[in-house]
């Protein structure tokens, strides 16, 4: 496997060389796949208020993923309490 960083110019240069190939078979296809993916690893992380989804996890007798889950839904927590990622 290899890793690289690219910019955005390099990436979209390197799209137009395999568009340029014509027919793309599963290989090429993986590789344009993955440079729509490049860019999801700059993204800055995600910070949640844990203290509230704790607490919500708590009063339903649900895990944390599952509140989290669901607030990422779009769902409202009980009592119209609004969270927001920081």
């Amino acid at each position: 496997m290899w890793c690289v960083k690219l910019s955005d110019s390099q990436r979209d240069a390197l799209r137009a060389l395999i568009a340029a190939q014509g027919e793309t078979g599963p290989s090429l296809a993986g590789a344009l796949e993955s440079l729509d993916y490049a860019r999801w690893d700059d993204l800055p992380d995600a910070e949640l208020p844990w203290e509230s989804v704790t607490r919500l996890a708590r009063e339903q007798g649900i895990g944390e993923a599952d509140v989290v889950w669901d607030l990422a839904a779009g769902l409202k927590p009980p009592g119209g309490e609004q969270q927001q990622a920081a």
